[in-house]
């Protein structure tokens, strides 16, 4: 029992129970989402800026291009716009996406053009080396 009261120490209590330590544990594990979430959402209204994690991106398979037309209609300057856009793909480190951003703000006839970036966990082990090779710098 003394060494239960040395890891998980309540103040006031010399020797917390292990039914309270892993009431705790759990309290802390069920609240941190909703913690976290919180804390980014202040720090993004403190700082001005966007927190990772705040926004997704959502793929959806359509059976056919009409209703992949139905599903991307939306509102710009108070009318339904449908348009048609090319998604263009650009591999390349993470470092360096600012640059592209800002190289991308300057060429595009967009007053803000949608860049946003997703890091590459997985992949091909080869064409992982591949793309690296390709982009070592000088």
């Amino acid at each position: 029992m003394d060494r239960l009261g040395l890891r998980c120490p309540w103040p006031g209590y010399p020797r917390p129970s292990v039914l309270l330590c892993l009431l705790i544990l759990t309290a802390s594990f069920l609240t941190y989402p909703m913690l976290r979430t919180l804390s980014q959402q202040l720090l993004s209204v403190v700082t001005g800026s966007y927190v990772s994690g705040t926004y997704s991106i959502v793929f959806v398979n359509c059976p056919n291009e009409q209703i992949a037309r139905d599903i991307a209609r939306y509102y710009w300057n108070g009318e339904i716009e449908e348009a048609t856009e090319i998604l263009l793909l650009i591999k390349t480190k993470t470092s360096k996406v600012r640059m592209l951003s800002s190289y991308i703000r300057l060429v595009h006839p967009f007053e803000i053009p949608e860049v946003f970036s997703l890091p590459m966990d997985q992949g091909d082990v080869h064409y992982l080396k591949w793309l690296e090779e390709g982009m070592e710098e000088e």
